[in-house]
């Protein structure tokens, strides 16, 4: 299956035929361990649905949804945030053992104990935003730089709101060097504009949130099988009008 990203919301996709379509809709924040297991999930639905029904468009659009939008500028200490939030270490080494057990079933293997820094995302979701509305067509599709972005920090431990960390990621991702520069530095300047925020956005209450054909939501980190199904009912549903 090939990907495309589209205008707007970010989006990856492939089209094959008229006949169906399937548009998925994904709230999610960088911070969130369970969205990049949603994610890896989610690429693995869209890869059976192409084997299943090949005949079948289907489009992926990443929606912004920071859970921590009020986090410092220069982030704050991980390992302090997990503990005050948890309650005690134990509660935090709990919490993270139930997180791998899924990540790895996603085939993730998530480096906890590298992370220094809890990031504000503001900037990291602006620069997919941007990377979408100004690179459409190049080399680094945003979806791609979204997975990067979470391995980044939740693999190689990077603070993925540092512009410095952003930029050599971006750069690594193909993304053109003056434009890249030229939006880092205007969103050092101007920080605090809010993100772009979806229309299904009120109906959020945690992420990942997915919303199939705008009609079947699932909230958390389903693994592939019941994403697969979401899509082919909702496929049926398109069928049988």
């Amino acid at each position: 299956m090939s990907f495309s990203d589209m205008d707007g919301a970010t989006e990856q996709g492939t089209a094959v035929s008229q006949n169906a379509s399937v548009t998925v809709d994904v709230h999610f924040d960088f911070v969130c361990p369970w969205c990049l297991i949603g994610k890896r999930n989610l690429d693995a639905a869209v890869s059976r649905i192409a084997s299943l029904r090949p005949d079948v468009s289907v489009k992926v659009r990443w929606h912004s949804h920071q859970l921590l939008p009020d986090t410092p500028v220069g982030g704050v200490p991980y390992q302090a945030f997990y503990v005050a939030r948890l309650g005690s270490p134990g509660a935090v080494a709990a919490r993270r053992a139930q997180v791998q057990e899924a990540a790895h079933a996603a085939g993730i293997e998530l480096a906890f104990d590298r992370i220094e820094v809890m990031p504000n995302t503001r900037a990291a979701h602006q620069l997919v935003a941007w990377a979408t509305a100004a690179n459409t067509g190049a080399a680094c599709k945003p979806a791609l730089l979204i997975d990067r972005l979470f391995t980044a920090y939740f693999m190689d431990g990077e603070d993925i709101g540092n512009p410095d960390v952003l930029e050599r990621i971006g750069l690594a991702c193909g993304l053109d060097a003056a434009g890249l520069a030229d939006h880092l530095t205007m969103s050092r300047r101007e920080g605090n504009i809010a993100l772009p925020r979806s229309t299904q956005a009120d109906d959020v209450r945690g992420v990942p949130h997915f919303v199939v054909n705008s009609a079947l939501s699932l909230s958390g980190a389903y693994s592939p099988g019941p994403i697969v199904d979401a899509m082919l009912r909702s496929i049926g549903d398109q069928e049988n009008r």
